[in-house]
């Protein structure tokens, strides 16, 4: 699975980083929950005023998602014969 991380500045100036967000090919049946609740999470912390610099999207959907939608969406492919 790829993750990817974003980076941006707050109302007050302060710089945020996000990390652990999935990348969900657009025919992913969970591509629409995961980007509405990233972009619902983005607005959460633009607006807070909070002192942390550093948040995980992976601990927040923890936290947000039913555990069978969370693992759905961060499960891992097994590769085969160590390929």
């Amino acid at each position: 699975m790829l993750l990817k991380s974003l980076e941006f500045k707050r109302s007050d100036g302060q710089q945020v980083k996000v990390t652990e967000i999935p990348l969900l090919k657009e025919d992913d049946p969970h591509f629409f929950m995961a980007k509405l609740r990233l972009e619902a999470y983005l607005e959460e912390l633009y607006d807070s005023r909070r002192t942390k610099s550093v948040y995980s999207f992976r601990e927040y959907l923890k936290r947000a998602l039913k555990w069978r939608d969370y693992l759905a969406i961060y499960q891992q492919e097994e590769l085969k014969h160590n390929a």
